[in-house]
């Protein structure tokens, strides 16, 4: 995967998305438990998230969907960056071809009041 599209988890001092995961679904051991919960005090994205998570009905699923949704969300990023990419691309050749049009129009005035003194 592209650096610049890192997760969001891997760079902080949050639980990872993994852990997050398991204390959904119930799958941690009493101390992981308590670390994650005194981190859920304290951090309101990673409470959103664990929140969010809880609602669904069919926890097993959840790795799956996530899945789907990060891989949704990359190519609409690559996407996007393309479509920047191929307007500044378009926006260069109009410049390039109006300075070619600007030369040739430049180079006719020239050439006409030379010939037609």
């Amino acid at each position: 995967m592209n650096e610049e599209y890192q997760d969001i988890f891997t760079t902080t001092a949050c639980p990872t998305q993994q852990q997050l995961l398991d204390y959904v679904q119930d799958r941690l051991t009493a101390e992981e438990r308590h670390e994650v919960e005194l981190h859920l005090a304290d951090c309101e994205m990673c409470s959103e998230a664990v929140e969010g998570l809880s609602a669904f009905t069919e926890k097993e699923k959840i790795p799956v969907w996530l899945r789907q949704m990060k891989w949704q969300m990359l190519r609409k990023l690559r996407a996007r960056k393309r479509r920047k990419h191929q307007v500044s691309y378009f926006i260069e050749l109009a410049i390039i071809v109006i300075v070619v049009l600007f030369i040739i129009l430049g180079a006719f005035w020239t050439y006409h009041f030379m010939t037609h003194k």
